[in-house]
């Protein structure tokens, strides 16, 4: 799984870069802390490494947490746009990849799961960064799950985005009733769709297959 996750991520990568020249990348990554989904983030750490070898000058990559309230800088635990001296990028990467490996040690659950909030953050990063490509990765179940009290019924704007979600692992509740995680994927892409995005669900080597022929 490890090693099919971090070659997507670099897949969508090349795909981005190869629409026009020259171009820059930007890529905001969401990681769902909820319940007993945390015990996954060393996954995405080594998503998240993968993906810093292969940012480049002029690129920009941030990586947040998913939280109660997740429409919040508050909740980017790394982020960086890339300088174009070499040893300077490099020492990015290094404190960049330094705080995602203190976070995943550190990291307590959160009681609640603001996948929406997270998605209107990551528009927001990814628009103000300016990047030509702009990818959002989200590294959950998808299974939103909101405090009493917070309003997530938005609209987004995912003009020229790629949203890919990642290890959407099933809960136990799919088990007992596949419908369900079904059900919650087609949301999340119809939501998507809807606001321009282009969706896909990446968790095995029949989802890689089927991006390498349609690239």
């Amino acid at each position: 799984m490890k090693m099919i996750l971090t070659r997507i991520v670099f897949l969508s990568l090349l795909a981005a870069c190869s629409r026009s020249t020259p171009v820059n990348n930007g890529v905001y990554m969401l990681l769902d802390t909820s319940g007993t989904y945390r015990q996954e983030l060393q996954k995405a750490e080594q998503i998240i490494r993968y993906t810093l070898s292969h940012l480049d000058a002029t690129d920009s990559f941030a990586v947040a947490r998913i939280d109660t309230g997740s429409f919040s800088e508050k909740d980017i635990v790394a982020k960086a746009s890339f300088d174009d001296r070499p040893s300077t990028i490099n020492r990015q990467k290094r404190m960049f990849a330094e705080k995602i490996g203190a976070f995943v040690d550190s990291v307590q659950s959160s009681p609640y799961t603001d996948i929406t909030g997270g998605l209107l953050q990551a528009i927001e990063y990814l628009n103000e960064k300016e990047t030509q490509n702009k990818t959002i990765l989200i590294f959950s179940d998808m299974k939103e799950d909101l405090q009493d009290g917070y309003l997530r019924d938005i609209d987004f704007d995912l003009n020229g985005f790629d949203v890919i979600a990642l290890n959407v692992t099933k809960l136990r509740s799919d088990n007992i009733d596949p419908r369900e995680y079904l059900l919650r994927l087609t949301q999340w892409q119809s939501r998507v769709e809807k606001s321009g995005g282009h969706w896909r669900v990446v968790n095995d080597l029949d989802g890689l297959e089927g991006i390498l022929q349609g690239q």
